[in-house]
């Protein structure tokens, strides 16, 4: 549980508003405002001391000295809105994201720690957290127990040590996501001695169990899983929910679950919201164009969802879950001041965002963001090496299908490797994972991707290595020489010549700009790609999962071919 933020002289002068000895920043009056524990809309005033709400209720404060009084007859307020399970590492970063996310409404995240663990040493990562900190909007982070791929030097990654000192902070208020929860099954007493130990730290333990049978959700009650979000049909909704997990409905851009979810749930009269939240999952930039967590209560109003269920689902329940309504999710006296204008119960986005005190929106403009952070240690990619002929030696029996975005299967390759160029229409292309730092590369095909791209390069990934696409060896070798020369990025290439191309300036994975202006660069791209013949819904996903071995059936690891029903290398990388 996150622990009261206030020091004993700040809280002092909170009572002094109440006095009348010091008058409050700002106060709302005559609010319609949600009180989610009594689940009515009550009117009232909101006073506000700096970043602290100090008072809800009928009464105005005797002392109003230099303090801004909105009116807000007509109006509706809301606590800001949580993101409980954020992956702020999605061409975006946190930073772009929170300031992003913040002008819609959602003020807090619950995050993934994965691109820092495969990125920086733990104190770096604790500095960037730190600064992150310090902004008019709620970080919170999950601490991650596997990698998701296969590593040579996973076990150099996921310490004892490390872990630790991740599960020892404030601020890291849960574990998992529990991808690699086949390994408890196997008898992993580390990820579960990992799992004890965050839940002795009143820490949850979040589940990743798509397609679960009753059995293995027991299984995995047991372990210590609290929540799940892989719910795709309300029956999965109920397993969970019976066995005693609550339940985080998704709507994403490769997993657009929610309204079909809660049709169903509204078809079955399920009294269970209050064990419900809702998240986006991490999606790709151009997903958010419409929202984030005003979005996903947007669908739940038009399902049919009453308001104040909708509202609390995106922000009371995860406050409650997480054991920090003395903090979030509650419009009442000692919460941050953390609160959404809306015009009217049924429109989510709102005309004005209040964070910790400060007005990021107002009157629908946007006021302020969030202060720049400086990112220590994710600086430039610098690749030292080059690609030679000899790296694009593809004479392997074994090539990877894709079934859908983020799905795979073997296939048997039956084309003659003797040309520099595969002939465009067909939907194979030749597919290379490179080590960043030059030391070893995997060759294969890749089935089912595209029909037309020629030559394709990404610094982009589940691990940050560089994964080359494409039909053509030389445009493959000019987009990886174009994504050297930009230090990092995904890069199009057609005939020598870049059609598209994303900077990626941190590491070579995030983009160090406005979310705005990369939802440009990422709909120039996945048009571009869509026009080549790529069929399946998002790219993004795609070249994250290539290497994600939580999924079946065959992925491309820094290890080489991987089976993950077999857990072995099929065809091992290669030692440049």
């Amino acid at each position: 549980m996150p622990k009261s933020t206030w020091k004993i002289d700040e809280i002092r002068k909170q009572v002094a508003v109440i006095d009348g000895n010091k008058a409050p920043t700002i106060v709302l009056k005559n609010a319609r405002y949600l009180h989610s524990v009594f689940k009515q809309w009550l009117v009232g005033n909101i006073w506000i001391l700096a970043d602290r709400i100090v008072y809800v209720g009928k009464e105005m404060p005797s002392n109003l000295d230099n303090t801004e009084v909105m009116d807000l007859e007509g109006k509706v307020v809301v606590p800001g809105y949580i993101e409980p399970h954020v992956h702020p590492f999605q061409l975006y970063n946190p930073h772009s994201f929170a300031n992003f996310s913040a002008q819609s409404g959602t003020t807090t995240f619950i995050a993934d720690n994965m691109n820092f663990v495969f990125s920086l040493p733990n104190q770096k990562a604790f500095s960037l957290l730190n600064q992150l900190k310090k902004l008019p909007f709620s970080f919170y982070w999950w601490v991650r127990f596997d990698s998701q791929t296969e590593l040579d030097n996973e076990d150099e990654l996921f310490t004892n040590k490390s872990v630790l000192e991740w599960l020892e902070r404030d601020d890291v208020i849960l574990g998992g996501e529990l991808t690699g929860w086949p390994r408890l099954v196997r008898g992993d007493d580390l990820m579960l001695h990992w799992i004890q130990l965050a839940k002795n730290k009143g820490k949850k333990v979040e589940g990743h169990f798509p397609g679960a049978s009753e059995k293995t959700l027991a299984r995995m009650k047991l372990f210590g899983a609290d929540g799940d979000h892989e719910a795709m049909t309300v029956e999965e909704v109920e397993r969970r929910i019976l066995h005693g997990l609550d339940v985080t409905l998704r709507h994403s851009s490769i997993r657009p679950d929610l309204p079909q979810l809660l049709k169903g749930i509204m078809e079955k009269k399920l009294n269970v919201f209050d064990h419900l939240m809702m998240t986006t999952d991490g999606s790709t930039p151009s997903f958010h164009l419409d929202g984030v967590m005003d979005k996903c209560i947007r669908i739940a109003l038009d399902e049919g969802v009453s308001s104040i269920d909708a509202y609390n689902m995106a922000s009371y329940n995860i406050a409650r879950y997480y054991n920090m309504t003395h903090l979030h999710g509650l419009v009442a006296t000692g919460r941050f001041a953390t609160l959404n204008i809306l015009t009217d119960p049924f429109s989510p986005n709102p005309e004005s965002v209040l964070s910790k005190g400060v007005w990021l929106k107002k009157n629908h403009q946007k006021v302020n963001s969030l202060s720049e952070i400086q990112w220590d240690g994710l600086g430039p990619l610098n690749l030292s090496f080059d690609l030679t002929d000899d790296d694009f030696q593809f004479s392997m029996p074994i090539g990877i299908e894709m079934v859908n975005d983020v799905i795979t299967k073997p296939y048997s390759i039956s084309l003659q490797f003797t040309k520099k160029e595969l002939p465009l229409g067909k939907d194979e292309s030749y597919l290379m994972l490179v080590d960043r730092q030059g030391k070893w590369r995997v060759n294969t095909m890749i089935k089912g991707f595209d029909t037309g791209i020629k030559g394709f390069a990404s610094s982009y990934s589940n691990t940050g290595e560089i994964i080359l696409i494409g039909k053509s060896i030389e445009d493959m070798k000019v987009a990886f020489n174009e994504l050297k020369r930009l230090k990092g990025g995904m890069v199009l290439v057609e005939n020598k010549e870049v059609i598209v191309s994303i900077p990626l300036a941190l590491n070579g994975t995030l983009f160090d700009g406005d979310v705005e202006e990369l939802i440009q660069y990422e709909l120039a791209l996945k048009s571009a790609l869509k026009e080549r013949g790529y069929r399946h819904s998002d790219a993004v996903y795609t070249l994250l999962f290539l290497q994600a071995t939580h999924l079946p059936y065959i992925r491309i690891t820094p290890r080489g071919i991987y089976d993950v029903m077999k857990k072995k290398v099929m065809l091992p990388a290669v030692m440049r």
